[in-house]
């Protein structure tokens, strides 16, 4: 009984991180099948997410390969490291230490990030940054608050703010955040900011399971093959009890 209780708090982190908490998230709704999403994902991370994060289980060759990318373009588009090569993985040459005093922590790898924290949660926490003066970066986050990380996609987004509503909480009112605005001022309209994250996201959960699709559609065989078999054995275990009856 001891073992499955210790079995139970260890997983209770990770059950946390995966639910996402008690914030509402929106529908990524994305699409691994979108070949034009995927790429445009892979465009928005090397610019934007690159220079912090890595995702040390993935090459720019594969990516390239099930992108549909030609090498050529890959190396001119993706591979922005003079000494890197088109078959490396995708890291970046931060120091981990400075990266530590630069942000509280070491930026975290976002190879496994979708399956960790689900496509939703992501979709929704790209689209949650709002202006904080008190905070280092000078912003924080509906979905993660106090986040030691900059928004960096606020060029295309513009400068969010938070949008306050007053609740009642224990007789008292209290205000509270329900979502964010931008200034208008980004590179991209909001639908197009959603589109963006979108198709970063879409990234994201490929880059975690380059092979889901395939094994997806490999499971359909496989069931198949489950029910054929399961057929011939009912009917070779009726032929062979036949002659005992």
């Amino acid at each position: 009984m001891k073992k499955w209780i210790v079995v139970l708090f260890a997983l209770l982190p990770s059950i946390a991180l995966a639910a996402g908490g008690n914030v509402h998230l929106d529908k990524a709704n994305n699409d691994l099948t979108d070949k034009a999403s995927l790429q445009n994902g892979a465009k928005l991370f090397v610019n934007y997410c690159l220079g912090c994060h890595s995702t040390q289980y993935q090459r720019y060759e594969r990516v390239a390969n099930d992108l549909d990318i030609p090498v050529e373009l890959a190396k001119e588009s993706l591979v922005f490291d003079p000494e890197a090569k088109i078959g490396d993985l995708m890291v970046n040459s931060m120091p981990q230490k400075q990266a530590a005093n630069w942000f509280g922590a070491p930026p975290p790898d976002l190879t496994l990030v979708a399956r960790v924290r689900g496509a939703d949660w992501l979709y929704t926490y790209l689209r949650s940054f709002y202006a904080d003066p008190s905070r280092p970066f000078g912003v924080n986050n509906v979905t993660f608050p106090n986040v030691g990380m900059p928004h960096v996609l606020e060029e295309l987004q513009g400068v969010p703010s938070a949008i306050y509503e007053t609740k009642m909480v224990d007789g008292e009112e209290v205000k509270a955040i329900v979502g964010t605005e931008t200034d208008g001022r980004g590179e991209l309209s909001s639908s197009e900011y959603d589109s963006a994250v979108r198709d970063l996201v879409n990234f994201l959960e490929y880059s975690g399971d380059p092979v889901k699709l395939e094994r997806h559609a490999l499971g359909w065989w496989v069931m198949a093959f489950l029910v054929l078999f399961t057929i011939v054995v009912v009917l070779l275990k009726k032929e062979y009890w036949r002659d005992v009856h």
